[in-house]
């Protein structure tokens, strides 16, 4: 029962990536050959709505629902990780069609054909764990 509050969260959320046509795989397409405004819309939006959000909960000092107090850890300035990220995160994305969210809406719509993005997304978790301590962070 605790944790019932994050499956009615993801229920959401998948619908409305759904809904929103964020996980059509022809919506992807169409933002990688730069012919539609639709998918930089809805990224876009939340890029801007979490910032909005993130100065409110700096500026409010709010806290966790533990009641903890939620700290932003700012990050060195690298470039060479967030490109080497960026374009593995970019080639899955562009190779399976989907990013790590809208895989499992995509399974739950019935293209069971993502399990194999699933398995291969927690491999390579599983292999940058490995490695984790080796790459420039």
């Amino acid at each position: 029962m605790k944790y019932i509050k994050y499956l009615i969260v993801g229920i959401l959320f998948g619908i409305i990536l759904s809904k929103s046509e964020a996980v059509s795989w022809y919506r992807i397409f169409e933002m990688f050959k730069f012919q539609s405004f639709h998918m930089y819309g809805i990224i876009g939006s939340a890029v801007v709505i979490g910032v909005i959000i993130i100065q409110i909960m700096k500026h409010m000092g709010m806290q966790s629902i533990e009641g903890a107090e939620i700290k932003f850890v700012v990050k060195d300035m690298g470039v060479t990780r967030y490109l080497i990220g960026g374009t593995i995160f970019g080639l899955g994305w562009a190779l399976s069609g989907a990013c790590p969210g809208p895989m499992f809406v995509l399974v739950g719509q019935g293209l069971t054909s993502f399990l194999v993005v699933i398995v291969s997304a927690m491999l390579g978790t599983f292999l940058y764990g490995l490695v984790r301590d080796k790459l420039p962070h």
